[in-house]
């Protein structure tokens, strides 16, 4: 495993996280970062100094984009002439593939990879690992990736790297670019980001009806704990008819009764064409 890597926005949150556990590997690591405050990061955190563009993308093998996703279309159209045939360009979300930002080359390879983070239920054992709510470091997550366009061949070296920058490593899932994108921003955001936002503002309002502000957090953090054990089958039980009955009239209530069209191909374009 010699591949040559060139890793853009290589002092970014995302990219230092990247670069590090490239570090740990036998992939040759360029690294481009324009920001002064990202190469200094880089410089003091990891000990890596960054290279020019045209050095980084010399004989490179993939080139990962890890910028943000108005960024990518720009920096893709900008490099793809510098490219040869056959070099894999992987980004780390859907959102611009599936937006069509990548520039037509069919002669490149496309691969999308994004980490699932590590779950709410796991098996953790160190402080370290159970504090590692966002994944990359110690806690074990499971990653999707999709070969939008390349070689059938070409996964293995995709889900290769992906595994790199994204270990440890619970499992693996290969998707679609659209499966992915009906998974982000679909389920992850603009369901599960949103309804918990709705869960904070509801316990917030709690607390400005009289209840105290520690109670109020202890009881709904408990709360999520036992009660989506039970809804994701982490443990065998039901729920009591009290309960069942708030969901009953707690859904109407709270949700419109088409919400599920959030996922239609045409809502999640929208939804992407938003954040790109």
């Amino acid at each position: 495993m010699n591949e040559r890597i060139a890793l853009f926005g290589a002092g970014g949150k995302m990219g230092v996280r990247l670069a590090k556990n490239l570090q740990s590997s036998d992939y040759q690591v360029s690294h481009v970062e324009v920001g002064a405050a990202g190469q200094k990061r880089l410089k003091d955190e990891l000990g890596i100094d960054c290279v020019s563009v045209d050095s980084a993308l010399d004989n490179v093998d993939v080139v990962i984009l890890a910028v943000p996703d108005t960024l990518i279309g720009k920096i893709a159209t900008e490099i793809a002439p510098k490219l040869r045939p056959g070099v894999m360009v992987m980004t780390l979300d859907a959102a611009a593939p599936f937006a069509g930002h990548l520039p037509v080359r069919p002669d490149l390879t496309y691969f999308v990879a994004h980490p699932c983070h590590p779950p709410i239920y796991n098996d953790e054992t160190t402080e370290e690992a159970r504090r590692d709510y966002f994944g990359g470091a110690a806690a074990k997550q499971s990653i999707t990736s999709a070969l939008m366009q390349g070689p059938e061949e070409a996964f293995d070296l995709g889900e290769a790297v992906a595994k790199v920058i994204y270990a440890p490593i619970m499992r693996s899932y290969r998707l679609t670019v659209d499966q992915m994108a009906i998974l982000e921003p679909g389920l992850s955001e603009t369901i599960c980001a949103t309804l918990l936002s709705v869960m904070r503002d509801a316990m917030d309002e709690t607390v400005r009806r009289g209840v105290p502000k520690e109670a109020a957090r202890d009881f709904l953090l408990g709360h999520m704990n036992i009660l989506g054990a039970v809804i994701f089958n982490e443990i065998p039980g039901a729920f009591s008819d009290a309960c069942n009955k708030a969901i009953e009239f707690g859904k109407p209530r709270l949700m419109r009764d088409d919400w599920l069209k959030v996922f239609d191909r045409d809502e999640i374009s929208e939804s992407i064409r938003r954040i790109t």
